[in-house]
């Protein structure tokens, strides 16, 4: 598959490269990404050139698309349809750089993966998966803004460098209304 370009009023996301290893290498000694994301634990320079030169494979494969979140030309985050299987099925994954977090970015990028993840000129997929550590509130807030439906607990289903944890997950169907809905998690 070819790498695609999405564009939104104030953000682009596209590959990233070797001019965002900096920003990327900064962003990911942040102790919430380090816990609630699997990247590499300490994370360092060459784990992030090694995820920029991925990238472009792995988008070849058509199973995991990443693409870095920029506003202005800077690197913010990344974004990213995982595990898409073929069948109409991706689960989307996230993280914002500390310095880049509010402001509504992140759910501007994740509509428009989820746009063109629904898309019949995109992946034309049927269900969109999220997942999460148990206690990753500020994930589980943007989820269920997006529309997402919360699904239950994955007991000890995600692991990164460090962990083991319990998950949640919730999914969106591309018949859903993209409307919050209510998730017993975050209303308790």
């Amino acid at each position: 598959m070819e790498p695609v370009t999405l564009r939104t009023a104030r953000l682009e996301l596209s590959l990233p490269t070797e001019a965002d290893v900096d920003a990327i290498l900064e962003a990911c000694q942040d102790a919430g990404i380090q816990r609630y994301t699997p990247v590499p634990v300490p994370y360092e320079r060459s784990h992030a050139e090694g995820f920029v030169a991925q990238v472009p494979r792995d988008w070849e494969a058509g199973k995991n698309l990443t693409w870095a979140v920029r506003e202005q030309g800077a690197l913010v985050g990344t974004i990213g349809m995982y595990r898409v299987d073929g069948m109409g099925n991706g689960e989307i994954g996230f993280w914002m750089a500390p310095w880049a977090r509010g402001g509504g970015r992140l759910a501007e990028a994740a509509n428009a993966v989820i746009d063109w993840g629904f898309a019949a000129d995109g992946l034309d997929l049927t269900r969109i998966e999220w997942r999460a550590v148990v206690g990753n509130t500020a994930s589980a807030r943007v989820a269920r803004a997006l529309g997402f439906r919360y699904e239950g607990l994955l007991r000890q289903a995600l692991a990164n460098a460090k962990y083991r944890d319990d998950g949640w997950i919730a999914a969106l169907l591309r018949t859903d209304e993209r409307m919050p809905q209510p998730w017993p998690v975050l209303d308790e």
